[in-house]
């Protein structure tokens, strides 16, 4: 069955779902009382980022930071502001989130008792205390959960936040939440500044000003791999395919964004004509996310090699949704170049059915019926494999929490 008819047959069938969960910025309070932190807004964005990580990473099924300032833009919400009940509901209405985690943090800087040293000068951005405040609302009961609260100082700030992302998920999925000596091993420890930048990159807006923070955080940190996974995404989208491989190979298979940097790793391969190397990074995404659009470009890989498993693959897309016209394509593409006209002309067909301007199918379709296979020499048969850009992890596991609600969401990579 359509895995998106399947969905919408077991949303109205009234199944519970562990839920999706929005984790909004957290708001800087030093900012009411003085204007000058206002530079210190990355640390409310750093909070929510971990926070989204460490519940990703261990089965939470969360949305995207870009979902939740889309959020924010349509509710004419200011970003990073200080939220109410109220608007929390709205945000959560509007992301269709059961789950919302948000907060605030604060800042006070410790001054000099020296003599003979202004007791007002302040001492350096990492001298300091740090107060993070966090609640979690859960939309689907309409009730709001107790504050809890992290202090300590400026420089353990990773500390901190690794803390309060375990003491989120004891709370909102406490089966899922591992001892905290476990919890705290997984996240491999990141440089302040190297953090700081990578944080500022994801707030800059002129795309000249993100690739320099990321550029600093990954000079910074060589280790930390997000700074990596967003230089390698500006470089894809530049069709800069072989800078976007460099980069993309850097991310780690403990690194929440594994999957998604290697399926995007294949694709810059693909492009790049290293099709060996395509065919293993979408093979790594298949063996943990059976996703359409992953076997869809695993066989693509796989045809370009002129491997016979290339139309094994595009079935298995196939059977994810039987509707995609660039599934029966492939597809019939694989077939007619293994010489099985009368198969390859059906899925054609099938093309056609769906999208009948199709030039480049009805074409095949004539060849099909025709009975006539791949000549050497002719451009314009060649090469003809459609890839798959999107990539839709996220639906996969809130279909499958419908479909086995005992089973987890997506696990560490």
């Amino acid at each position: 069955m359509h895995r998106w008819l399947l969905l919408f047959v077991v949303m109205t069938a009234g199944e519970l779902l562990a839920g999706t969960a929005a984790v909004l910025p957290f708001a800087n309070r030093t900012t009411a009382a003085r204007p000058s932190q206002t530079n210190m807004d990355w640390i409310g964005e750093s909070i929510a980022e971990t926070v989204r990580d460490a519940l990703g990473a261990r089965g939470v099924v969360t949305l995207s930071r870009e979902e939740v300032e889309e959020a924010y833009r349509q509710l004419n919400l200011r970003p990073r502001g200080v939220l109410t009940a109220g608007s929390v509901l709205k945000i959560g209405e509007a992301l269709d989130a059961e789950q919302v985690i948000y907060g605030t943090f604060e800042f006070s800087r410790e001054f000099s008792s020296e003599p003979g040293r202004d007791p007002s000068a302040s001492t350096g951005p990492q001298q300091g205390s740090l107060k993070i405040s966090a609640r979690i609302f859960d939309r689907r009961r309409l009730r709001e959960g107790p504050e809890f609260i992290e202090t300590g100082s400026l420089e353990d700030v990773a500390t901190l936040e690794a803390h309060l992302a375990w003491r989120t998920l004891s709370l909102l999925a406490p089966k899922l939440a591992p001892p905290e000596s476990e919890f705290r091993s997984l996240r491999s420890p990141v440089r302040l500044d190297a953090e700081e930048s990578y944080v500022r990159g994801l707030l800059a807006r002129a795309p000249e000003e993100q690739e320099k923070f990321f550029l600093q955080a990954a000079r910074l940190d060589s280790h930390y791999g997000h700074p990596a996974y967003q230089l390698g995404r500006i470089h894809y989208a530049r069709k800069e395919y072989r800078q976007a491989v460099e980069w993309l190979q850097k991310i780690a298979p403990d690194d929440v964004h594994y999957r998604e940097a290697s399926f995007l790793l294949g694709l810059a391969l693909f492009q790049s004509s290293d099709f060996a190397g395509a065919q293993k990074a979408f093979q790594t995404v298949a063996d943990s996310v059976p996703l359409g659009e992953v076997y869809n470009n695993l066989g693509a890989s796989q045809s370009r090699r002129n491997l016979p498993q290339a139309a094994d693959s595009f079935r298995k897309a196939l059977d994810g949704d039987a509707n995609d016209p660039l599934y029966h394509f492939n597809l019939g593409y694989a077939l007619w170049k293994k010489g099985d006209f009368a198969a390859a002309a059906d899925r054609f067909r099938a093309v056609l059915d769906r999208t009948p301007d199709d030039q480049m199918a009805t074409l095949m379709l004539g060849l099909s019926i025709k009975k006539q296979g791949p000549r050497q020499g002719d451009a314009r048969l060649e090469t003809l494999e459609r890839l798959k850009t999107n990539y839709e992890e996220r639906a996969y596991w809130e279909l499958k929490a419908l479909v086995e609600p005992s089973s987890p969401g997506p696990s560490k990579p």
